[in-house]
């Protein structure tokens, strides 16, 4: 009886952080975004932009680019998750890219 009830006490113990943890948070940390680049990153900038621009399934024109030391940082607004999410994979696919930083905003 006493196992028993040390494993429900267990098992109570588990089950808040398991419900609470599949609640959507909205973090408000803030993201320093580099004002200088280089020429390398400004490339890689000039890259993941021109791929973003190409992409047809979304309109990604408010997302703005900036580059340092292969993370890419992605600002501006975009219409949707959707869009966010594309906008993301694309900047994850173009060559030289280490990190991405998503500081995107949705549109509300």
């Amino acid at each position: 009886m006493k196992i028993a009830g040390h494993f429900a006490f267990a098992v109570a113990l588990l089950i808040p952080p398991l419900v609470l943890g599949c609640r959507m948070m909205r973090s408000e940390a803030t993201v320093e975004i580099p004002t200088a680049q280089t020429a390398q990153d400004e490339a890689l900038s000039k890259s993941v932009r021109d791929r973003l621009l190409a992409d047809k399934k979304v309109d990604l024109t408010g997302v703005k680019v900036v580059s340092s030391r292969g993370t890419v940082y992605l600002t501006g607004t975009v219409q949707s998750l959707d869009a966010r999410q594309q906008a993301v994979k694309i900047a994850w696919n173009a060559p030289g890219v280490q990190s991405v930083i998503n500081a995107l905003k949705v549109q509300n």
